[in-house]
């Protein structure tokens, strides 16, 4: 009886005789696809304001470094690392990885192009025939650093050995009688060496090229203050400093220690940047007492490079190397300064106790 209820149950129709119709299957609904929205980029000459270019096409995610191989491709000329795209006319140069949407510009944007001029890579020499590293193809060769640094090396040592030309010619491949001439020589000597070891193995710059014109400028720096020491201090006529022995050797132990300073803040700036990366960080001190000083200096790296040029101009007492000495301090301030704004603008929780180079004082 009651499996014949359930029949009857589940086969009754309507009253007039027609079934009722299936319920009908929604449709999914279609995903609307999100339009993007380009980017019109505008770029004008910094000096005379004309337009040079015009992308009407750029996604929102296009960084300036990829917007600056785009405006490569209608400026042959002008690679991407010759290129400073700005804001302002007059402002600061935008960084390559910055991203377009991200700036404060509107979906027309308009920047300005300046010619940084010829660039050579840090490691490669870069021109316009042959660059490598600057985005046109070609091969390297001269390093940077070893024109720069090994080209006092060589100056100093010519002046060492006294070779012809230089001095009167009865002093021709002659040596000092001073061992303080021959200790200097060491001194000068490693330092550049290591300057270039250093640029080979230790040092990553966050910019991979550097103008063309500063090479010149430096190896002339370099070059000329280094034949201008070498001179005085290998002269045959050259005398000890005043205090004798003492005073040298104190002047070598503040060398050394300065120079092994230096090292030890270059391997600790090395370590806060991974290979090929352009992050930065706040640098702090390390289990090396050397790097301590990184609780009063924002550059302590060049604190003991004034330290151990300090050392040479006492172990030497030669004007020429006070002079040297003061151009650089000078120069590093400079440099220091300009380092220490920015981690203060970038970092908000940068240590305030922090001096540029010279601690509670400069």
């Amino acid at each position: 009886m009651d499996a014949l209820a359930l029949e009857a149950t589940s086969t009754k129709k309507p009253a007039n005789g027609v079934p009722a119709p299936a319920p009908a299957k929604r449709k999914p609904a279609k995903k609307t696809k999100k339009a993007i929205v380009f980017f019109e980029v505008e770029i004008l000459d910094a000096k005379t304001k004309d337009k040079l270019c015009f992308l009407d096409k750029v996604e929102p995610n296009a960084t300036i470094g990829e917007i600056k191989s785009m405006f490569h491709k209608s400026h042959p000329q002008w690679y991407p690392t010759r290129q400073s795209i700005r804001l302002d006319a007059k402002g600061k140069s935008l960084k390559d990885e910055d991203v377009l949407q991200q700036l404060p510009v509107g979906t027309t944007a308009t920047f300005y192009f300046r010619d940084l001029g010829a660039q050579i890579s840090w490691v490669t020499v870069s021109t316009p025939w042959s660059r490598q590293k600057a985005g046109g193809g070609g091969g390297g060769g001269m390093l940077v650093f070893l024109t720069e640094y090994t080209g006092p090396l060589v100056l100093y040592l010519m002046f060492y050995f006294r070779v012809p030309f230089i001095y009167a010619s009865k002093y021709d491949f002659s040596t000092s009688k001073h061992w303080v001439v021959h200790l200097a020589c060491m001194c000068h000597s490693f330092h550049f060496l290591k300057r270039n070891l250093e640029t080979l193995f230790v040092h990553r710059f966050s910019h991979g090229t550097m103008p063309l014109r500063n090479i010149f400028k430096n190896c002339t720096y370099y070059w000329g203050f280094a034949a201008w020491m070498a001179y005085y201090i290998n002269h045959p006529l050259y005398t000890p400093p005043i205090y004798g022995e003492q005073q040298i050797r104190l002047a070598l132990i503040l060398f050394l220690f300065c120079q092994i300073g230096n090292f030890s803040i270059h391997i600790a700036l090395r370590n806060l940047r991974p290979p090929g990366s352009k992050t930065r960080k706040i640098p702090y001190p390390t289990k090396n007492p050397f790097t301590w000083i990184f609780v009063l200096v924002s550059c302590p790296n060049y604190t003991y490079e004034l330290g151990s040029w300090l050392g040479f101009t006492l172990m030497t007492q030669c004007l020429p190397v006070a002079f040297f000495t003061l151009v650089g301090f000078i120069q590093m301030t400079v440099w220091a300064k300009g380092k220490h704004r920015s981690y203060l603008k970038e970092f908000r929780d940068y240590p305030p106790l922090r001096s540029p180079i010279l601690p509670f004082i400069l």
